[in-house]
């Protein structure tokens, strides 16, 4: 799960081309509620099942585990350390797979994307770096008997799908509403465990991760230039030629 600034609020980049997270509110990415709610359906329905959280980033990130925390999960793993600054998403699946093998697991949960940089690759990568299938896109999702199944939606057709555990699934944002978390939830997260790691206790060489091993690079960027008042043509027998000239000097026809 990711700790994203808020879509809604007034975002901008930093002085080194990453986004700038110290002037914005953040919180947990939406589309990843969906994935905490599955992971719990999946451990109601089974038996001795446990939901760990884990995200990565700053010390305030550690508000999106307590909320995850506060649905229902039983503990949440936070890894911090300012060598990650800047890691794209090749090293945070890098970072993501140490974790997950350190833990142990039979089916890893993830949102379909993040609400900021929305690529919607990470469960895809995540499992070539764990070398388990993979199972995305899914609106219905459950585990039985070592296999997971699930439903994907698509424009012109619905697949059913399968994979022996251990797999990584992501799930829509058709998969189910998250539940609210409860008043009692919001004090008993309160008292779950929440570890901390860093690189060291995960092997990991900081040039592999941070801007310095990033995969990509933001080259440049500018602010969005403001909008203008635009053309107002009135309607006096001509306006479709009008409208038609328009669209064809902007190559829309």
């Amino acid at each position: 799960m990711k700790y994203v600034p808020d879509a809604t609020g007034d975002r901008h980049f930093a002085a080194d081309l990453t986004v700038d997270r110290e002037g914005v509110d953040s919180l947990l990415s939406e589309l990843d509620e969906y994935a905490v709610e599955q992971a719990l359906r999946i451990a109601e329905a089974g038996d001795d099942a446990e939901v760990t959280v884990l995200t990565l980033g700053p010390e305030e990130a550690g508000d999106a585990l307590r909320k995850a925390l506060s649905m229902g999960a039983d503990k949440a793993v936070h890894v911090r350390d300012d060598a990650m600054h800047g890691t794209d998403v090749m090293g945070t699946s890098l970072v993501l797979a140490k974790v997950i093998e350190h833990l142990g697991y039979d089916v890893v949960v993830c949102g379909m994307a993040s609400t900021d940089g929305t690529m919607g690759v990470l469960p895809a990568l995540l499992a070539e770096q764990l070398r388990v299938p993979q199972v995305t896109l899914l609106s219905e999702v459950s585990v039985a008997d070592g296999v997971v199944t699930g439903q994907r939606d698509g424009d012109v057709a619905t697949e059913q799908l399968e994979a022996t555990l251990p797999a990584v699934v992501s799930v829509t944002d058709q998969s189910g509403e998250p539940r609210y978390p409860s008043f009692k939830g919001i004090m008993a997260a309160k008292k779950k465990p929440l570890d901390s790691l860093d690189l060291s206790d995960l092997g990991l060489d900081p040039a592999d991760v941070g801007l310095a091993g990033a995969w990509t690079a933001v080259e440049s960027v500018a602010e969005r230039p403001a909008r203008t008042a635009g053309t107002i043509v009135k309607d006096e027998g001509e306006g479709g030629r009008h409208l038609a000239a328009f669209l064809a000097s902007h190559r829309f026809i």
